[in-house]
């Protein structure tokens, strides 16, 4: 409360002296915590409890990855069968936990939903000599390891992968498709030049230093070791204004409220951790420089493909408008790299989910409580469903339940969770690069080759030598981003009158008023700031985006590296020979099938070509189903691989020959009446789940009546929309 002696001019200073001591003090309680985290040997910041199961050091080839199994808050109920979560947090430079590290968060959301969970995080040493391919090896034994803890699940493991963990989960599962059941992609780039000019500017960044040498440096630098703060520094230097002013100034601003949550953030924002040379410099040379994923130009160890194609499992992938780092170019043009229509994917027998949020940036995608209440909570109970559709490729989209929403009592929670066919030009009309900007940035891969080389070959000898282990960890605690939290703890002796004068500035805190002058001109000048440094990052970045578009363009520049003046082919994985020797002997089995089966696969069938031209499902149709199937004796109720794998034959059936599959739907039902009209009423039960049928639904529903040959009681929601 203000005093009314004071004047607007005392009242403020009195204030903006009060904030100041109290934000100092906060910046030195987040210099203790990077003191105190910097000495545990297993750092991290999970709200949960957990125990140890697997230990990656004790690996054949051994990694510094950790499984541990969260232990559910008192009151939380496990479903048995339901498949188990697992949360893989990134190692992008910051320490692991961010999954996790509140209540409303994907572990929470998981255990909400009555799944199991686990999380693999990993120790902020790296195991010398550990390799990316070691570790997707250790996180293929995790799985294996919590198949086996639960052998009940109606399922294989869900995996959650954030940022740099899904490009890792990824080739994991194209190495080891059995393993994983859904995977969900959270800001995960897996297309490194994707991209729009004009925004975008951090994968121009290899092109400006001329490759990836510096990689190299900096790697010698650390007498083998790569220090994970020169990428927090590349994330930092995205947004000067929130860097520089914006993240402080809010602190600063709501001092009484906000430390506790900045704390939080800050102590693991404030941990980097490190990495093999040689696994960053893989990183850089085949993935950020190179971007050979998506193409399927990199090799395991034993000469095998990793081929993206190869993932049998859903894939869901989640990506924002409003991140600067992973955008969803990146998150999304590897589908458009390895497929060249949407028939193929069905060929494939892939399922492909994304969903767009509209402004969230890239850390709110797994630390925002709104979106871990909204769309991790929706991904979470309906997984189930994802893990049953039909493959393709589909958009998942999240909307409130309307008040005049038809059979409400199907949803769960307060959104509807619906997915809508989408086609490969959906993903390319979010902005694609014009294939001059390919070539463009061909030409910074072979670029990095030589520069790299030519570093290997004469600089890197003369600094591997001088830089030995003692002053490779001086140049780490030097670091701006390690210095900056360090110099304003304990340690630093000027501190010590701020920490003792906070606990009397709290107590005799007079904040300032809203409608005080001086607290708008302070508003007024902090906005102005922000605006100066938003512009010159804006004007940094088209300057950056010029400068590689001008360099990389030149012929000259693409001759010297190899690049002819032929036109660029698109990027594209090549063909593989065996996969469409596959899918041709699938659709030869799959001729064959027809015929095949019973009044189950009649009702999928039937459903399938009712729903077809639609091209949307939602939760109420599963939950529908999932009814149904609880109806059932248990001796005759079959498990969700089973009607997965019912589903997917059945779909296949009918985009393979639509006609076909209609006129052998007789072949498929029981010779009894009641029986034929018990799977009707099944059908009929399934379709009105989501209301009235459009028109044309209700014209394919009138023609399967017809061959069931029964005339049951018609439902009223079976009847059209305009009805």
């Amino acid at each position: 409360m203000t005093t009314p002696i004071f004047g607007p001019v005392q009242e403020y200073w009195l204030d903006a002296w009060q904030r100041s001591i109290l934000l100092l003090d906060t910046l030195r309680q987040r210099g203790n915590r990077y003191l105190e985290q910097s000495k545990k040997t297993a750092p991290n910041v999970l709200e949960f409890q957990a125990e140890l199961v697997r230990d990656g050091r004790t690996m054949p080839r051994p990694t510094n990855y950790l499984l541990v199994r969260i232990i559910p808050p008192e009151g939380t109920k496990l479903d048995p069968t339901k498949p188990p979560f697992i949360v893989v947090d990134p190692r992008a430079g910051h320490g692991p936990g961010i999954g996790g590290m509140k209540q409303d968060s994907e572990i929470g959301a998981a255990l909400a939903a009555g799944h199991p969970c686990y999380f693999i995080g990993f120790l902020p040493d790296p195991v010398p000599g550990q390799t990316v391919e070691d570790v997707c090896r250790t996180e293929a034994a995790f799985l294996e390891e919590v198949v086996a803890r639960h052998p009940d699940a109606d399922g294989k493991p869900v995996v959650i992968a954030n940022c740099q963990a899904g490009w890792q989960i990824m080739m994991m599962a194209a190495l080891r498709p059995e393993l994983a059941g859904p995977i969900l992609l959270a800001g995960s780039p897996l297309s490194y030049w994707a991209g729009v000019r004009g925004k975008n500017p951090l994968r121009y960044l290899g092109g400006l230093l001329g490759g990836t040498w510096l990689t190299a440096l900096a790697g010698d630098m650390g007498a083998g070791i790569f220090d994970g703060a020169h990428l927090i520094a590349n994330f930092e230097s995205l947004n000067p204004s929130n860097t520089y002013w914006k993240k402080v100034y809010n602190l600063y601003s709501k001092i009484d409220t906000e430390a506790p949550r900045y704390l939080d953030f800050e102590t693991w924002w404030g941990s980097p951790v490190l990495l093999e040379a040689g696994e960053m410099q893989w990183i850089a040379d085949n993935l950020f420089v190179g971007n050979k994923l998506s193409i399927g130009e990199l090799r395991a160890s034993d000469g095998t493909r990793i081929d993206l194609r190869n993932v049998t499992s859903p894939i869901i992938v989640f990506c924002s408008w409003g991140d600067d780092i992973t955008p969803p170019q990146q998150a999304l043009d590897w589908v458009t790299d390895l497929y060249d229509s949407e028939k193929e994917i069905v060929a494939a027998g892939q399922t492909i989910v994304y969903t767009l949020h509209d402004k969230v940036g890239h850390l709110g995608i797994f630390v925002s409580g709104k979106v871990a209440t909204k769309e991790h909570s929706e991904f979470a109970s309906c997984m189930a469903l994802i893990d049953l559709l039909p493959p393709g490729l589909y958009e998942a989209v999240i909307t409130e339940v309307e008040e005049d929403l038809e059979n409400p009592e199907l949803i769960e929670g307060k959104y509807l969770f619906r997915l809508e066919a989408r086609t490969l030009h959906d993903i390319r009309a979010l902005g694609q690069n014009p294939p001059e900007d390919e070539r463009r940035f061909a030409t910074v891969a072979r670029v990095s080759e030589v520069n790299e080389s030519l570093y290997r070959a004469f600089a890197s000898p003369v600094v591997r030598t001088v830089v030995q282990e003692p002053l490779a960890q001086a140049l780490r605690q030097l670091h701006p981003h390690r210095l900056r939290f360090s110099v304003l703890s304990d340690r630093n002796p000027f501190m010590w009158p701020v920490k003792l004068l906070a606990p009397q500035v709290r107590a005799g805190r007079r904040p300032v008023g809203p409608e005080n002058p001086l607290l708008t001109l302070e508003k007024t000048v902090s906005s102005w700031i922000a605006s100066s440094l938003d512009a010159a990052g804006a004007m940094r970045d088209a300057m950056t985006e010029a400068l590689f578009l001008g360099v990389y363009g030149l012929p000259v520049v693409q001759a010297l590296v190899g690049l002819g003046p032929q036109v660029q082919d698109e990027r594209h994985a090549e063909r593989d020979l065996c996969r469409e020797l596959a899918e041709a002997q699938q659709r030869t089995d799959l001729e064959a099938r027809y015929t095949v089966g019973g009044a189950a696969e009649a009702v999928v069938r039937s459903l399938v070509y009712v729903r077809l031209p639609g091209g949307s499902i939602d939760e109420r149709g599963f939950s529908m189903l999932m009814a149904i199937r609880a109806g059932r004796p248990p001796e005759e109720r079959r498990s969700l691989a089973e009607l997965k794998q019912v589903l997917k034959e059945q779909f296949l059936l009918v985009t393979l020959d639509e006609e076909r599959a209609v006129e052998t739907l007789p072949a498929l039902l029981p010779k009894s009446v009641e029986k034929r009209r018990a799977a009707l009423e099944v059908l009929h039960r399934m379709v009105s789940a989501r209301g009235a049928l459009p028109e044309e639904g209700l014209a394919r529903l009138h023609r399967i009546e017809a061959l069931f040959e029964v005339k049951p009681e018609r439902v009223a929601s079976a009847q059209p929309a305009s009805a």
